[in-house]
């Protein structure tokens, strides 16, 4: 078949353009994102969440790229600029930012639909045959080539990518996407209490990740078509998707692992425990994402820094780091960490222990401090001897936020400490 041409797929590539939608707060990290954006948020001791979807664009050969920005946007910008703008436009190859910017009318982004379509201009100066439209705050490794030869081969109108999940999985949690025998969606349904299943394939539904391929003059007509009706959210899966389906061919494209043929790795990182639980997976011996993968490289910003460094070797007095990612510029010093995920230029004094913790970047701990089962927000400096994540009410008395699942958020204010966007 032509989907598995590479010069094939390789055209369709350099003939997509993507927009990444990265303006999102993400409300149930609290107060992780109190200044800045989720795809903003820190991620696998080395990374932003933004660079997942951007690191799979440029590994797929899609190199026209879109990134459209609303809440507290500056740290992302900021990365943006840093890490992503080595691009040589007369080669055709851009990261371009698209802040909210009234283009089209007085109002901000008001959907997901209404963000594109306030870049209608920009879309057409680009002149792609294919438009993607991808979240920007999940974290995920695909190769977009297939599925744009997925959606070109079955003449589909609109594709829309898919996660299969078990039912108990996606009830109340997701859009699901009824589909018929040959993949063809017929119905969608907005985070349904019974989700329906996929055929041939009991106890499994399609959840949407919220990432879509059109034809360009699709894409456009439908667009202006949603600007116009009255009352409309102006969001893809409330609005676009449902109205598409009796008239159009909308095709569901399923996400699984190349290798396997099974359900692919993905995640949603907008809860504190499913942040937390997601950066605790990469600790493993074998972890389902793998980040050192060299044939799937993940691409960043991050300044020049020097070694981490581990130092005193006594018996009470012992810098270590077990079962852990620790980043360049950390300093180990006579502390213990265990079942962690350390970033950048954090410090660690002696006598204290840290487990099962993501210490963002320039944290400081200082000497007989305990931190277990938290997150602790960048920049922030833990008092010598505290205590978190030992006693949840004692945590919660001094001011942190303590989640469902027992992780402890501690962050600058929370400290008594200068906060500022990072």
């Amino acid at each position: 078949m032509e989907e598995q041409n590479p010069r094939y797929v390789s055209r369709l590539t350099r003939n997509t353009l993507a927009l990444v939608l990265a303006g999102g707060r993400g409300s149930r990290l609290y107060e992780l994102t109190n200044w800045r954006a989720k795809p903003a948020l820190y991620f696998g001791g080395k990374y932003r969440i933004i660079d997942f979807p951007l690191s799979n664009c440029v590994n797929s050969g899609i190199r026209k790229i879109g990134v459209l920005t609303q809440y507290k946007a500056h740290s992302l910008i900021r990365h943006l600029m840093r890490g992503w703008s080595h691009f040589r436009r007369e080669l055709g190859e851009y990261v371009e930012v698209l802040p909210a910017s009234q283009r089209h009318s007085d109002d901000w982004y008001q959907g997901t639909a209404d963000a594109v379509f306030q870049n209608l201009d920009i879309i057409r100066a680009a002149q792609p045959e294919l438009v993607m439209i991808l979240s920007g705050d999940h974290i995920y490794k695909m190769d977009y080539g297939p599925m744009l030869a997925d959606h070109v081969e079955a003449g589909a109108d609109m594709t829309v990518c898919c996660l299969e999940v078990p039912v108990e999985e996606a009830a109340g949690a997701f859009g699901v996407m009824q589909v018929d025998e040959s993949g063809r969606v017929i119905g969608f349904q907005e985070k349904p209490e019974h989700p329906a299943e996929i055929p041939g394939k009991p106890g499994w539904t399609l959840a949407s990740m919220g990432n879509y391929v059109f034809s360009t003059e699709f894409l456009h007509e439908q667009l202006l078509r949603d600007s116009a009706v009255a009352g409309s959210t102006h969001d893809f899966g409330n609005d676009v998707i449902p109205s598409l389906i009796e008239s159009c061919n909308v095709r569901a494209y399923p996400f699984r692992d190349p290798d396997t043929g099974e359900k692919a790795y993905w995640r949603d990182v907008g809860t504190l425990d499913s942040f937390w639980q997601a950066n605790m997976e990469l600790i493993a011996t074998t972890p389902q994402l793998n980040i050192y993968d060299s044939d799937w490289p993940l691409w960043t910003y991050q300044e020049q820094l020097p070694p981490a460094k581990f130092v005193f070797d006594h018996d009470d007095r012992r810098g270590t780091a077990l079962q852990s990612m620790v980043a360049g510029g950390c300093i180990i010093s006579g502390a213990r960490v265990s079942e962690s995920v350390v970033f950048s230029g954090a410090h660690a004094h002696s006598y204290s222990t840290i487990s099962g913790t993501v210490v963002l970047p320039d944290v400081v701990i200082k000497r007989n401090a305990v931190v277990r089962n938290a997150i602790l927000d960048r920049g922030c400096v833990i008092p010598e001897g505290m205590q978190i994540g030992v006693d949840p009410d004692e945590d919660r008395e001094n001011g942190f936020r303590v989640s469902a699942g027992g992780v402890t958020l501690v962050t600058r204010g929370m400290l008594g400490q200068a906060e500022g966007s990072l």
